[in-house]
């Protein structure tokens, strides 16, 4: 006795014909991505849209808007508070790359079997779990003049201490290392979390043919780590870019504005006491999006390129 194949069916029972079939087969992942694909077309993609409608427009917020074209743009142009915050944003951007082999570091060291690895394990994940705002005044009490930890072994040293948030030319630096402390526990959890789907037979065999140390991590472990790296480089480039919080808590962009980054400029012109300028916020939104855009794609086109093999 044989048994027929299943097949769809009909409202009246009747198999259903094959195209209806292939349709239906094709149909079924999108009716499952729809809401997702909704919710972000409707979160993401109508606000960038919008972002950048208004950023050809003078507005304030409240009266009528204006069309102005390219002017906001055109302004950016002659801004030297704009090019303050974009040469910001990229020492921010360079420096933040540090976060991504210092967390594959730790998390080769944490990847071990040895006593305590856990207590280890618990205090390198704590930056993680806390507030950026937490870590921006924690930083803050530890660069205090006066009574913070920093300032007080500086002066132990040399005689000396340094004000680091109120100097022009440190304080970019000094909010950058705040910000690395918790990038660096980020980067440790995706690492961490890549090496335990390393392959344990290829590490045998690599060290059966007499690979160790760096020949080992780079040949073989590192390859097998590249869904983490990508994710590392995705999340640490827009963290570098935005990185607004840490700028808020620490030094609202002083002294002087020397600390600026483009997402705080953004919001000093939108939307605090001293501007309201919708417009000009906007486009400079719209740049720091162009900016964040073409690292991110860049990334995915080599990705894809390697994962073509080509």
């Amino acid at each position: 006795m044989t048994v027929a194949p299943a097949t769809l069916h009909g409202s009246a029972g009747q198999p259903l014909p094959r195209k209806r079939r292939r349709l239906s087969r094709k149909l079924a992942p999108w009716l499952f991505l729809a809401p997702g694909m909704f919710m972000f077309l409707i979160y993401v993609l109508m606000p960038i849209g919008r972002s950048m409608w208004i950023s050809f427009y003078q507005w304030d917020g409240l009266s009528p808007a204006h069309w102005v074209g390219f002017a906001n743009y055109v302004e950016l142009l002659d801004d030297d508070a704009f090019y303050t915050s974009l040469k910001n944003n990229v020492i921010w951007l360079v420096l933040y790359m540090l976060a991504i082999p210092l967390g594959l570091f730790i998390a080769l060291f944490l990847n071990q079997t040895v006593r305590g690895i856990r207590i280890y394990k618990s205090l390198f994940f704590f930056p993680f779990v806390i507030s950026q705002v937490v870590v921006g005044l924690i930083f803050s009490w530890f660069y205090a003049p006066g009574f913070g930890l920093f300032y007080e072994i500086l002066e132990w040293f040399s005689g000396r201490g340094i004000a680091v948030l109120a100097d022009e030319n440190l304080v970019t630096y000094g909010i950058i290392a705040a910000g690395l402390w918790p990038q660096i526990a980020y980067c440790m959890i995706l690492y961490l979390t890549g090496l335990n789907s390393v392959a344990p037979e290829q590490i045998e065999a690599a060290r059966l043919d007499g690979a160790k140390g760096i020949k080992m991590l780079w040949y073989v472990v590192l390859p097998q780590l590249r869904p983490a790296t990508f994710i590392a480089l995705v999340v640490t480039v827009i963290g570098a870019l935005r990185s607004f919080d840490l700028v808020s808590i620490m030094t609202s962009g002083g002294p002087y504005g020397s600390s600026r980054v483009l997402s705080y400029y953004m919001y000093e012109q939108a939307l605090s006491e001293y501007g309201y300028r919708m417009g000009y916020g906007a486009a400079i939104a719209v740049v720091l999006f162009a900016i964040m855009m073409i690292f991110i794609s860049g990334f995915i086109w080599k990705m894809w390129r390697d994962e073509r093999g080509l």
